[in-house]
């Protein structure tokens, strides 16, 4: 009989004890995403550039922050496209990284951008550059409608970490487009034009809480960390103190795709008879304590080495 090739759909499917979860992300609903993405995007353009004419930090960092709203929305796009692509011979896991590993990028780049916005706004407060307020205020409440009308579209789409996570991103940029109003009508009523770089600051200071945080998430998922809802030490108590298991050892907890967190390791048994009935209780305990369902355990007999 002719040898048949295994085929990697075959290796990839889910059979009857396995894992319940996909290595992909489900099909969401794109269009609030990409309308909110475009209107984002497109304004930050607007700002960016009326920033420069204006010789304006305030509009400028503001742009920058309303860049990291629009890369948010992009990956989420783009994940939505990459990471529902099923598992392949090359890529067994799937491509549910992909999200994380732009995010880490973009999280890069925008603390680039903080650092440039930080170092500018101490050269202009030591030499004062002129700046035309009228414009700065003008954008900027143009750019406070923009962030609104965002936020409504997102707040009526259905809620995924996604557009969450998106939602709190644009209404932090409207705190950045009221920093840049204010510094706009000081600017245009008084003359101050130092307001400008210390809003620009306060602007840089919230670009990089969100930034930091996406940078440590993605970290953290990319480096194949324990799920911050779970005790790995705890972990490896409730394992050995389920019955018929004697130890635990080369235990690792990690995160296959968010929100579903996986366990391999091996545990030292009694007799490898009673393996079908200890595996049936760790199991139980992982999915009720944990939530865990994607387990791979060897058993290992008394001694061995």
């Amino acid at each position: 009989m002719p040898e048949q090739a295994t085929s990697s759909a075959h290796l990839h499917e889910h059979r009857a004890g396995d894992a319940r979860h996909a290595h992909y992300i489900e099909e969401r609903s794109k269009t609030a995403m990409a309308l909110a993405l475009g209107l984002t995007l497109l304004f930050a353009a607007v700002e960016a550039v009326t920033g420069w004419l204006s010789n304006s930090l305030a509009l400028i960092s503001d742009a920058g922050h309303m860049l990291t709203d629009a890369a948010a929305l992009g990956l989420a796009l783009l994940a939505q496209v990459i990471a529902k692509r099923p598992p392949s011979a090359r890529h067994s896991f799937g491509f549910v990284r992909a999200e994380a590993l732009a995010a880490f990028v973009n999280s890069l780049a925008m603390l680039a951008l903080v650092c440039w916005i930080v170092y500018e706004a101490a050269q202009r407060l030591a030499t004062p550059e002129p700046v035309k307020g009228g414009v700065v205020l003008v954008v900027a409440a143009i750019g406070a409608c923009i962030n609104i009308l965002v936020a409504f579209v997102l707040s009526r789409e259905e809620q995924n970490i996604n557009t969450r996570a998106a939602l709190i991103n644009v209404l932090g940029d409207l705190l950045g487009s009221v920093a840049a109003i204010i510094a706009g009508a000081v600017i245009y009523f008084s003359g101050w034009v130092r307001i400008d770089p210390l809003l620009s600051i306060f602007v840089s200071l919230l670009i990089l809480r969100s930034t930091w945080s996406i940078l440590h998430e993605s970290y953290h998922f990319l480096m194949e960390g324990v799920p911050h809802h779970i005790d790995y030490l705890q972990v490896g108590d409730d394992l050995a103190q389920v019955a018929g298991v004697l130890s635990v050892h080369d235990l690792h907890v990690w995160d296959m795709s968010p929100g579903h967190p996986a366990l391999i390791g091996h545990l030292e048994i009694r007799d490898l008879a009673e393996w079908p009935a200890v595996l049936h209780r760790v199991r139980g305990m992982l999915l009720s304590k944990y939530g865990i369902d994607h387990v791979t355990l060897q058993p290992e007999p008394v001694g061995h080495l």
